[in-house]
């Protein structure tokens, strides 16, 4: 029994640093998209056609740019026959049609190393995914489906991997961008979901009135959801807008859709002065759940406080990445407290 329990403590212990090291992930990736560094490498998985890239363009052949380009139209070629074959017919003609795909970037030895940074940082993250997935095993007789989540997971980054390439090959394509950071958001999910599985048998809470705030916590996350979305559209006018204007006139030039998500930040302030205000002022509760209501709490004012300074200070370059991450891991702290709320061990202090 002893020893299940270290078994136990070691997991949770190391998908938590998972957990850390892929939210650390969206924080580098927030920055190659802030810097511009996305085609530093116009290849995948290697860079520049090495495992070691290049610090100076002598090193690479006169023809690189063209080489490089074709790599990318074969590549393509590929990726729109399976769009075509899944019925995406849409998305398969952009991709066959858009003349930016075949742009080739200058190279730039600081944003090839930030890339290249960035993707031996997602090879560790695999590495870490596959490390939980071993120490799942312990679960298999007791509970099949942490197995079979952190398993899920560790497929998932593969497929990961995978979108990446085409981002690089499609040549950062806007909507290809979103959903590579989407599913980075669904593995974080699968991740807190078997760290929260893994203990919550140990779990003990009480809380007054727990099915109402339990829907007001899933209102919370649902409307968070959309904004990230609402997010990427803006982000998406951007990099339309940064391709010919100077970043202290993007905000200025963009659309409905930046309106919409300003405002939308204020409702989504209130709702959680509202958790607050249940969960930790006029209630009683555990450290367990007081605590990451607090810091949900703080990252969301400090997620708006970021917002304020892209839109009034020119969208500095060093707020983007902190922007991103933050609102990523408001969505990763409300599911983990919804996943507490919801335990079945939760006793209701008041008849509902």
């Amino acid at each position: 029994m002893k020893q299940q329990a270290i078994k136990g403590k070691l997991f949770r212990q190391f998908s938590a640093v998972t957990v850390i090291a892929v939210y650390l992930l969206i924080l580098i990736g927030g920055i190659v998209r802030s810097t511009g560094s996305g085609m530093g490498c116009p290849d995948w998985p290697k860079c520049f056609g090495s495992w070691v890239p290049p610090t100076d363009v002598s090193q690479l052949p006169a023809d690189y740019k063209a080489d490089y380009t074709q790599q990318r139209v074969e590549k393509n070629k590929k990726v729109v026959s399976y769009l075509t074959a899944f019925g995406f017919d849409d998305l398969a003609y952009q991709i066959e049609n858009d003349p930016n795909i075949l742009k080739e970037e200058d190279f730039n030895a600081v944003k090839t190393w930030i890339e290249y940074v960035n993707r031996l940082i997602g090879a560790v993250i695999g590495l870490l995914i596959f490390g939980t997935f071993v120490l799942s095993l312990k679960y298999w007789k007791t509970d099949k489906a942490i197995t079979v989540l952190s398993f899920l997971a560790f497929v998932l980054v593969g497929f990961q991997g995978w979108i990446g390439s085409i981002v690089v090959s499609t040549n950062l394509l806007h909507w290809m961008i979103t959903i590579h950071m989407l599913l980075a958001l669904f593995i974080v999910g699968l991740l807190i979901y078997v760290y929260y599985r893994s203990k919550r048998s140990d779990l003990r809470i009480s809380l007054e009135h727990p099915k109402r705030i339990y829907a007001l916590l899933i209102v919370c996350t649902v409307l968070t959801t959309i904004q990230i979305v609402l997010g990427t559209q803006v982000r998406e006018a951007i990099d339309v807008a940064s391709e010919s204007l100077a970043r202290v006139d993007w905000i200025k030039n963009l659309g409905f859709e930046f309106k919409i998500h300003r405002s939308y930040s204020i409702l989504l302030l209130v709702l959680h002065v509202i958790v607050v205000q249940k969960l930790v002022v006029r209630s009683k509760v555990e450290t367990i759940l007081k605590f990451p209501v607090r810091f949900l709490f703080a990252i969301v004012v400090i997620e708006i406080l970021t917002g304020v300074i892209m839109a009034y200070f020119g969208v500095p370059a060093a707020i983007q990445p902190i922007h991103l991450l933050l609102g990523t891991l408001i969505v990763g702290v409300q599911y983990y407290v919804v996943l507490l709320i919801g335990n079945k061990n939760l006793k209701s202090n008041t008849a509902e």
